[in-house]
């Protein structure tokens, strides 16, 4: 049986970190603004196309049979729900981990940002 582990939490958190000691095929939206030279390029105007691709290549592993660790803020429970939904059509077991911890983001996000986030966020 495949399985899918959500890794949520706000950004410095520690969830990439995290998700690299865990075994499974690592996914995250943030993934998707990477360019071909490697520089991340973030761009809010593609996000949803980013979250689209994280998912698409979550059923594409779970498809086959492979365990995935998708590490994404998560803030809202419902952001979820897709890889939830897609746990249940692969038959795969679904682990939800938060991750707490106070670390320098690495993909440069402002303060006033997380905070807007930590101030949204659902347990």
């Amino acid at each position: 049986m495949a399985k899918l582990t959500l890794i949520r939490g706000l950004p410095g958190s520690g969830k990439s970190t995290l998700a690299k000691t865990l075994s499974g095929h690592h996914l995250e939206a943030d993934m998707f603004f990477v360019d071909q030279q490697g520089e991340y390029q973030f761009d809010l105007e593609r996000l949803p196309a980013a979250h689209l691709w994280c998912q698409q290549q979550t059923e594409r592993l779970l498809a086959e049979g492979k365990d995935v660790v998708v590490s994404n803020t998560f803030v809202r429970r419902w952001e979820m729900k897709p890889y939830q939904q897609l746990a249940t059509k692969y038959r795969a077991e679904l682990q939800v981990v938060v991750c707490s911890g106070n670390y320098p983001n690495v993909h440069g996000v402002s303060t006033t940002t997380i905070e807007k986030m930590r101030r949204r966020w659902q347990s």
